[in-house]
Formats: structure tokens, C-alpha cells, sequence
């Protein structure tokens, strides 16, 4: 090979040689087009760029899908937990005041059948109660018409008499029938022996209770930051005999119109007996206000869901250790939507009961129409009748604006 030819080979430019030169020109037409090409292109992230001038590659955040899947995967453990956190505190609750297994439901088909629901509700005085600390001071049946989805409410008059049941052998007022089963076998015994009179002497299938003391009463209104109801009739009141004689209303005064009431004041609306206004003593009266107060309850536990849950657990907590009942806290959840009736049926006098005295002289009332004393036949038809018949459209009620007489 000549020295020519090796000179020409010698400036043959290279693969390297030729590739500098292209992005040289490539550069150039950059320029040319108002281009830097030193500059990063824009979907590229300037603070990838290191010192030496070199860019990363630029960074993706993550796949929407894989987003949503991580989200949905959060609430699904919230959740989880969640659940276990609260199945642990209603079976905890369901523990302290019910016979029945947590998960177990005596309501639940019955609810969704054809044939009527009676639940009990008792009302006493309990332990700290200064006397007549385990007679029944309210007596209320829930009637549910799975049906009509409606409820219907029959307090019984503590006064009732009850003569020539096997039950009670000596005779006795309704209330008494509590505290006698009470020293059989404390409140289960209790709740369990007068509901079993009360099926008997009412003809109601009655299997139902629950039974819960003044204290846990109190509570109960306090854990949902008290109740308000609508009071038709204002009234002054006492706890005194001797200070309704002289008209000494150390109790108070509960005024017309709306009022919000602690549990306290709830427990006191709901039990005075000695009134300024004769028609608020009578235990009808009583049984009205406490309905009142039920349905206020009612309305704080609101429609249900994440909403209810509060005022709920905080119920729950109140009532452990002042309630007891042969439902489980499942039932007691159905069961919460009956607790503002859809009607009263009162076992009034002249209507249904007249008044009269036993051989020691107290007060009671007994069944009109009966052919002999232990005849209960005409209250369970009076009943039965007024179970039948529809429940009207409820219209509103005027509220009175009448005071007291101090």
C-alpha cells in the first residue's frame, strides 16, 4: 500500500467521528429552531438532573388503579378493625345484661312474621331507692304488628288487682307480683313471674321483658345529653304526701311547651304522682309522660347507621349493670324502632276498670264486667277488640297554654 492510500485511509472519519458530527449538526438545528438543546425536556423532572449534567429518567407517579386498589384496601381494614372493636363492646354490653347469646335473635323472623309481638318494659326503684325499692313503678306492654309494622303501647296501672291466680295465692296488686318474684330469684325472677301474670290475667302471648332501675333510667337520658318533649300541661310537683296535703311543691315546677330535661328531670316528669293538677297524679297520666320520654329517647337514637352509633354505645354504656332482659343486644336493636308507639290503649277507669278498696282498705282497681273476682274475660276482649282496629292517621294535638295553680 502506497503512502497515499494509507494517508486517504487515515482520514476516513470513524463510527465515533461520524456520530459527533451528526449531533453537532443536530444540535445546531436546535439552535437554529430556537431550541437550547442543553435544556430537559419538559415532561422530565429538573431536580432528576445530577451535577454532572446527566438527567434521570423522569419519574412516574403511581398507576391510578394501584392508587384506588391501596385506598380501598385501607378502608377495608378500617373497617375490619372497626367491627371487631365494636362486636367486642356490644358483646360486652350483651354480657352484663342479657341472658341470650350476643348473636342470638328471638325478634328477628317473629318480626318479619304474621302474628303479634308483646314485649314487657318494667320500671323500679332498685337498691338505692328509699322503699318499695323492688315493686314495679311502671308497667308498659309493647305490642308490635309485624303486619302493619306498627306498635301499640297498654301501660297497666300499678294498682291493678290481681285475686284467684295460682301465681299469687294471697292476692296482690300487679307491682307487687315484681317484688314477690324479685326475692325468689332477684330481677330475672322478678321480671320473668310478673310477666306471666300478665299474660294471664290480659290474654296476650307475652314472653318478652325488660326491666331496668331509676339510676340507669338517669343514665341513660344523661348519655345522650337529656331529652325534649312537648309538655301539654304545665304542673307543680312533690314527692311528699303530707306536702301535697299543704300544696308544698318542693319538687318543682314543669312548665308548658317544649322542655329539655336531664336525666333527672326526665325521671321525675315521668314518676310524679302528687301534682298541683289532679288529672297529672293518676298513673295514666304517668304512663303518658313516660311515653313521651321513651319517644324523645327514640328520636336521639336517630334513623340508624354511622349516625346512631354514638348516641347507641354511649346508651349501652349507661344501662350496664341497671338493665337486665331476657333479649339479646341484637333483639334489642329490632326492638329499638318500637319504642315511640303508634297508639295507647288505656285501661281507664270507667271504661274498662272501676276503683275500689281491698279488705285492708288500699286503693286498687278492678276488672268492669266480671262474674266473679278472678274473672278476667272482659279485659281480654276489651283488648282483643282494640287490638283489631286500625290505627288512625295521627293529627297534631293543640298544646294547652294553661298554668298551674301554685
Amino acid at each position: 500500500m502506497t503512502r497515499r492510500d494509507r494517508t486517504r485511509d487515515h482520514a476516513a472519519p470513524t463510527a465515533r467521528t461520524r456520530r459527533i458530527r451528526e449531533a453537532a449538526a443536530h444540535e445546531e438545528q436546535l439552535r437554529q429552531r430556537g431550541i437550547d438543546p442543553d435544556a430537559p425536556p419538559p415532561d422530565w423532572d429538573l431536580r432528576s438532573w445530577t451535577e454532572s449534567g446527566v438527567a434521570a429518567a423522569p419519574r412516574r407517579g403511581l398507576p391510578v388503579r394501584r392508587v384506588l386498589a391501596i385506598a380501598v384496601l385501607l378502608i377495608l381494614l378500617v373497617v375490619i378493625i372497626g367491627g371487631i372493636l365494636l362486636f367486642g363492646r356490644v358483646s360486652a354490653f350483651n354480657d352484663t345484661v342479657s341472658e341470650e347469646p350476643m348473636l342470638s335473635s328471638k325478634l328477628f323472623g317473629p318480626l318479619g312474621g304474621d302474628e303479634r309481638v308483646n314485649v314487657v318494659l318494667f320500671g323500679y326503684g332498685g337498691v338505692e331507692n328509699d322503699g318499695g325499692n323492688y315493686l314495679a313503678d311502671s308497667i308498659q306492654i309493647l305490642s308490635i304488628d309485624p303486619a302493619t309494622d306498627t306498635t301499640t303501647m297498654i301501660p297497666v296501672p300499678r294498682d291493678f288487682w290481681v285475686e284467684g291466680l295460682p301465681q299469687i295465692p294471697d292476692n296482690g296488686k300487679i307491682n307487687e307480683a315484681f317484688a314477690i318474684g324479685h326475692a325468689r330469684g332477684g330481677i330475672p325472677e322478678a321480671a320473668r313471674f310478673t310477666t306471666e301474670v300478665l299474660a294471664a290475667v290480659t290474654g296476650l302471648e307475652i314472653e318478652h321483658w325488660m326491666a331496668m332501675d331509676f339510676r340507669g333510667f338517669r343514665q341513660m337520658v344523661d348519655a345522650v345529653g337529656g331529652v325534649t318533649i312537648t309538655n301539654p300541661t304545665a304542673f307543680y310537683y312533690t314527692w311528699s304526701e303530707e306536702n301535697w296535703s299543704i300544696q308544698k311543691w318542693s319538687g318543682g315546677l314543669f312548665e308548658t311547651g317544649t322542655l329539655h330535661l336531664d336525666g333527672t328531670k326526665a325521671l321525675d316528669y315521668a314518676r310524679a304522682r302528687y301534682t298541683s293538677v289532679p288529672a297529672e297524679s293518676s298513673d295514666f297520666a304517668r304512663s303518658v309522660r313516660q311515653q313521651r320520654v321513651l319517644g324523645a329517647l327514640r328520636t336521639k337514637l336517630g334513623g340508624g347507621g354511622l349516625g346512631s352509633l354514638g348516641p347507641g354505645l354511649r346508651m349501652m354504656d349507661a344501662l350496664e349493670g341497671r338493665m337486665q332482659t331476657n333479649l339479646s343486644a341484637l333483639d334489642l336493636f329490632l326492638l329499638s324502632g318500637h319504642l315511640n308507639p303508634d297508639r295507647r290503649i288505656e285501661l281507664a277507669e270507667g271504661v274498662i276498670l272501676e276503683a275500689t278498696s281491698n279488705t285492708i282498705g288500699q286503693y286498687i282497681l278492678v276488672v268492669i264486667g266480671r262474674a266473679a273476682s278472678a274473672d278476667y274475660t272482659p279485659l281480654q276482649t276489651f283488648l282483643a277488640a282494640e287490638l283489631a282496629k286500625p290505627i288512625p292517621t295521627p293529627t297534631p294535638m293543640p298544646s294547652s297554654g294553661a298554668s298551674p295553680s301554685p
